[in-house]
């Protein structure tokens, strides 16, 4: 395998890996925000506070994204394919 075709292959799983995982990620960002902004305003510093919503909200997001993930995972898997056989 050429250098330059190991770098191209390399570039295209770092970027469906993060077409794959950034919804996932922003979702529980934005719920961790929000529930310490909760937290800061109400002074509450309860840890089950923290931990169950996220679970939820990332539970609730993967069974929202994982058609796009799939669909983003079965795009990536067809690219490595064709570039498999382009090589004999």
């Amino acid at each position: 395998m050429e250098t330059g075709l190991a770098m191209d292959v390399a570039e295209d799983a770092i970027y469906t890996l993060l077409l794959t995982a950034t919804p996932i990620m922003s979702v529980g960002l934005a719920v961790g925000l929000v529930i310490a902004l909760f937290q800061a305003l109400t002074q509450i510093q309860e840890m089950t506070l923290t931990f169950v919503p996220k679970i939820l909200s990332i539970f609730a997001a993967l069974l929202i994204f994982l058609p796009h993930m799939n669909r983003t995972m079965s795009d990536f898997m067809l690219r490595i394919a064709d570039r498999i056989a382009s090589l004999q």
